[in-house]
């Protein structure tokens, strides 16, 4: 498919937006396309000068009725953003104010261990159609058991990259994150055996320069990288033979919920080690990318929901701190 072609009056000031978003290390695919809305928005309106109101934000926001809350907020953003470049380069438009984030009251999907293993067995089950070179099937179970494994964000797997993918001592490096820093994943030695297996099948392919750093790891057997569409497919295939029932319509489950179920296993079986589940939480916060430890806290209340007795075994800090008091007698009890 080819890209899409800016054509608007914005055009130029547009793709600098976006050189300069891609040197500090943005992710390009959803501005892109926001920005194709809003060109198109524009040469709908005939807008012949480089400059956007008040009035034109308000009409567009009139024609996007369909919009979710949390798709209506990124795009908000983006085009403040946008706004504010264009004032800085000398051409002042009107910057919104970004809308309440009112994304809805979704509650993870924690799977059970069993509920996992079912879900990785019946991708194993899967058999690829004949002469379809173009499905997807053959990288699902590797890139499902990684996002469990990892707590990899969807996006971030699919964007991985043969350069990324450091086998030999173990790890993975994630350069475009959603917070725009770099990590290492540690692999699992059972996860270094999917990976190690998934490209000894993947390099028999007749394909040119799929060993280069910079091809995708995830591919088809045509060579086609894998998208978040394609994965969202075959896991909701994978849910329906294990029985798991997918109720659609944001409400999951979804397949961004492998990764908290990655960070509750992960935080379950910490403290069943001993651990204390709040020095762990920095610790957990760096494996899955977050910008600050207010993101992983979230975890401990789907931990502690999910395995209401695990905070029995939980050592606390507190404990050694504050003494143990004996129970104090009123003047009636005496």
């Amino acid at each position: 498919m080819s890209e899409y072609v800016f054509k608007s009056v914005f055009a130029p000031y547009i793709h600098n937006f976006l050189t300069v978003k891609d040197t500090m290390g943005f992710g390009l695919k959803k501005f892109k396309g926001v920005f194709k809305e809003f060109d198109l928005f524009f040469i709908a309106e005939t807008v012949e000068a480089p400059c956007i109101t008040r009035s034109l934000i308000a009409k567009w926001k009139a024609t996007r009725v369909n919009d979710s809350n949390r798709t209506l907020y990124d795009k908000y953003s983006i085009i403040s953003q946008f706004s504010k470049y264009m004032s800085h380069i000398g051409y002042p438009c009107y910057a919104p104010c970004l809308p309440r984030r009112n994304f809805g009251n979704y509650v993870p999907c924690v799977f059970t261990h069993d509920q996992i293993s079912d879900i990785f067995h019946a991708c194993d089950s899967f058999v690829m159609a004949c002469g379809n070179m173009d499905c997807k099937l053959f990288a699902i179970p590797a890139i499902l058991r990684l996002l469990y494994s990892t707590g990899m964000r969807v996006g971030e797997a699919v964007g991985l990259r043969n350069g990324d993918m450091d086998l030999e001592h173990n790890r993975i490096i994630i350069r475009k994150t959603k917070n725009r820093r770099h990590r290492l994943i540690p692999l699992h030695p059972s996860m270094y055996q999917v990976l190690y297996q998934y490209r000894n099948a993947r390099n028999r392919f007749p394909l040119q320069d799929m060993n280069t750093p910079d091809a995708f790891f995830f591919i088809s057997p045509s060579g086609q990288p894998l998208n978040r569409g394609n994965i969202y497919t075959w896991f909701k295939k994978a849910l329906k033979k294990c029985g798991i029932p997918h109720l659609g319509k944001h409400h999951g489950p979804r397949v961004h919920d492998l990764r908290h179920t990655c960070a509750v296993h992960a935080l379950m079986q910490q403290v069943k080690n001993g651990s204390d589940i709040y020095c762990i939480l920095p610790v957990l916060s760096i494996f899955l990318g977050h910008k600050t430890i207010t993101g992983t806290e979230h975890y401990v209340k789907l931990t502690l929901e999910m395995y209401p007795d695990i905070i029995k075994s939980e050592q606390s800090i507190s404990s050694f701190v504050f003494p143990s008091l004996p129970p104090i007698k009123t003047d009636y009890e005496k």
